[in-house]
């Protein structure tokens, strides 16, 4: 406490009647114009300033996360646009609301899938060849197979056969030296998959995402909301699209105009 007053210390910001200071910098006159939004949020969760490729393989994973057309969430949040038109912060947090499981988290689930794998194989994971990976692979689909329990990341419902942004991420990885123990254990995943799983599946562009976050050594439990954060903006451009071409209307009148109603004892 200084002078009897409680003191809250931050990291972050803070600002007095001239001047706004962010991560000890002077906003105006050393970020603004000089630093890109997808760098200053990554300095801003992970309190370091990245280097320029991880800035690259960052955004490319915000790019890839933004939009995949009318899912549940763009549909929620075109819908909540038509019930309450003055509250775009209202259709926006209805979008947000709905990252799960099924849709956005799995970015968060499979960065912390491989993260556990990892910290388990403990100096195995080190250094470790493709086929050292496989073998870690094949143990850990193994286990989530006996347990009856999904491995996030794998398979896909539009992309049967290859999710067209995982290749892509991994070259950009790649490229940027930030190819780390992650992508490398997520891509003997898919290698394995057909062996344990008796089945191939594709690595899914939100796993593979949640990969590279991970091998940018962004906290796991963070994951979801680097994904929630690249889908605001997809949600915004729906919400522009709405207001130039509405169908929110449409798609409330066909539920509507379709329901049937059948007592609950039938079903």
């Amino acid at each position: 406490m200084t002078n009897g007053q409680p003191q809250y210390q931050t990291g972050l910001g803070t600002s007095d009647a001239t001047t706004i200071r962010l991560l000890g910098h002077d906003l105006a006159e050393e970020l603004m114009g000089q630093v890109g939004f997808g760098e200053l949020a990554f300095w801003l969760a992970a309190q370091r300033r990245p280097n320029a490729g991880e800035v690259r393989l960052f955004e490319t994973v915000l790019v890839a996360l933004a939009d995949h057309g009318f899912t549940p969430t763009a549909i929620a949040a075109r819908l909540t646009l038509l019930s309450a038109p003055e509250s775009v912060q209202g259709a926006m947090a209805a979008g947000l609301l709905g990252g799960g499981s099924r849709f956005l988290g799995v970015t968060e689930d499979t960065g912390r899938f491989l993260a556990e794998v990892i910290a388990e194989a403990g100096d195995a994971a080190r250094a470790a060849t493709d086929a050292e990976w496989d073998a870690l692979a094949r143990k850990a689909l193994a286990e989530r197979k006996a347990a009856k329990r999904l491995v996030p990341g794998l398979g896909h419902p539009v992309h049967k056969e290859r999710d067209p942004r995982t290749a892509v991420i991994v070259r950009i990885a790649r490229e940027e030296g930030a190819y780390g123990p992650h992508l490398a254990l997520f891509e003997a995943m898919g290698r394995m998959a057909p062996e344990v799983l008796g089945r191939a599946l594709p690595l899914n562009g939100a796993g593979v995402c949640g990969a590279a976050l991970a091998d940018l050594r962004l906290p796991p439990e963070l994951l979801r909301g680097f994904a929630l954060l690249a889908r605001a903006a997809g949600l915004l451009g729906h919400l522009a699209e709405e207001l130039r071409r509405p169908i929110a209307a449409d798609i409330y009148h066909a539920v509507d105009r379709n329901a049937q109603y059948v007592p609950e004892d039938t079903l």
